[in-house]
């Protein structure tokens, strides 16, 4: 993301998450590498970056949203996030 961000600075980048991939918006989540995620989320969020978690995987995994780090904002339903998003003229990508 960051490079992307670098050569095309009015990018509006939205990451939203479901299922397993809210993981790494939890509180004390590390890398591979043993690096906290928080610290990286942060510096994508300085640029803009957004971090989107679906509601509906917090109830069905029973979480709470303050197990999440202060970056991440919520959304009741990743679905309809991306397709509105998509309407407003996003690009949609999957990993």
């Amino acid at each position: 993301l960051a490079p992307g961000l670098a050569t095309t600075p009015a990018a509006q980048v939205s990451v939203v998450t479901h299922a397993n991939g809210v993981d790494f918006l939890l509180k004390g989540a590390k890398d591979a590498y043993g690096r906290p995620y928080a610290t990286q989320v942060a510096q994508l969020k300085a640029k803009g970056v957004k971090f989107e978690v679906c509601e509906l995987t917090i109830n069905e995994r029973n979480l709470n949203k303050t197990v999440f780090v202060p970056d991440a904002s919520f959304t009741p339903s990743d679905q309809a996030l991306v397709a509105d998003l998509t309407n407003k003229g996003y690009s949609y990508r999957k990993p």
